[in-house]
């Protein structure tokens, strides 16, 4: 073990409790997705306790903070944006509470995902002691809408205020683990029409409904048929059908419309144009139509932030995954094994993340490792525990020290 490794053990350990309670504050401050003003507010001062050399906010909301004056840029992201409770008769303690207790933080995102954003405040703390003066200019955001539309808001720091870094991490929950990749998703409406007639004649009509149905029939053969990437690192594409609306005229006709709407999840060398294609196609063997004929389109995304900014996208969201002896894996790898003596567990997320715009659109090399467990994400009664805050802690503050020897 290095110095610098040991130095960083001994800082996580000690700030291991200080860790817990910002994430228990953060848990304790409302922020849904639109939201988030006030989390925001709150980590922006917890930041500047920290120490951090820069804090901001940007123009969606998301706070911006910086550690060291580097040519080079390592960002990395934790969405403090949550989905609702949902159902409060599932939850055993109040999902607000922000309960330390038994070893765990508990309350809705505590996994997904404000625990990755208290080990990266607490890494921030730990650099600024070592007096990081590395290559890096090491950016911490702290980002906002992310359960809504994942990636828009890198979107908008890479593409609107020109923030692009060389290496980025997501701390979203991997159990500690590295993770290298993770399947892309769409979203898609397909539209049919039918001819109405009245219920007791419908043979003089044409039912939406009946497309509609084998329309449904047609995605559980594409998602079948789908097949993995090359190396079955990401495993296989899907398909779900998550709504269905058929109306007409009345409760007494044969229906004239029909909508489907679709979650399509995209392995590595699936994209947007394919997966309209495959729909199209398979809804056009079903029902014998023209696949011109058939209207498939993806929906856009527009909301306006808790500071007003008026920005969107469409709802695509681009498969990324790097390889294995890619330099930021292998700087992960070693940061992890100076610090714990053995290797991380390298995989990949079943979900999606902010990655999908900073490495599935931009291009920029990225890598994941996050405290909790990724089935928390959304569970009625959400946990992190301590000591993956601790790991997170150090991991983030080694991960600089690795990376400048591999780039």
């Amino acid at each position: 073990m290095n110095d610098y490794a040991k130095n960083i053990l001994e800082k996580a350990n000690q700030y291991r409790m200080e860790t817990a309670q910002l994430l228990s504050q953060m848990i304790q401050t409302k922020s849904y997705s639109g939201k988030e003003e006030d989390v925001c507010r709150l980590i922006h001062t917890m930041c500047e306790e920290a120490g951090f050399d820069e804090v901001r906010f940007d123009g969606l909301g998301s706070v911006i903070a910086r550690i060291g004056t580097g040519s080079s840029i390592l960002a990395f992201d934790a969405h403090i944006d949550t989905v609702e409770v949902g159902d409060p008769s599932q939850c055993i303690t109040d999902p607000f509470s922000g309960i330390i207790e038994g070893g765990l933080v508990k309350g809705r995102g505590a996994s997904d995902q404000k625990g990755g954003a208290a080990s990266m405040i607490t890494a921030g703390k730990i650099l600024k002691e070592l007096g990081y003066e590395g290559d890096f200019s090491i950016y911490f955001t702290f980002t906002v809408m992310e359960e809504d539309c994942d990636g828009m808001c890198w979107k908008y720091l890479i593409e609107e205020e020109g923030l692009r870094p060389d290496f980025a991490v997501s701390t979203e929950p991997t159990s500690c683990r590295l993770y290298r990749g993770h399947r892309g998703r769409m979203e898609m409406t397909v539209r049919m029409k039918g001819v109405s007639a009245h219920g007791s004649a419908p043979h003089r009509g044409e039912s939406a409904a009946y497309k509609a149905a084998r329309a449904v029939l047609a995605m559980e053969k594409l998602n079948e048929d789908l097949q993995p990437d090359d190396d079955n690192f990401l495993g296989k594409g899907t398909i779900v059908v998550s709504q269905v609306d058929v109306h007409g005229p009345s409760q007494c006709a044969v229906p004239d419309q029909a909508m489907l709407y679709l979650d399509r999840r995209l392995t590595w060398g699936e994209d947007a144009e394919l997966a309209i294609r495959q729909v199209k196609q398979y809804i056009a063997d079903a029902s014998g139509e023209p696949e011109d004929s058939i209207a498939v389109t993806m929906p856009n995304y527009a909301k306006r932030g808790w500071r007003n900014a008026e920005y969107g996208q469409e709802l695509y969201f681009p498969t990324w995954k790097i390889p294995a002896d890619h330099p930021v894996v292998q700087a992960g790898e070693e940061a992890y094994e100076l610090l714990y003596g053995k290797k991380p567990v390298v995989d990949k997320w079943t979900f999606s993340t902010n990655l999908v715009a900073v490495t599935g659109r931009h291009e920029i090399p990225a890598i994941g490792f996050g405290p909790g467990d990724e089935d928390q994400a959304h569970a009625p009664n959400e946990v992190n525990r301590i000591d993956d805050l601790e790991i997170c802690s150090a991991f983030y503050a080694m991960l600089p020290y690795t990376l400048e020897k591999k780039r």
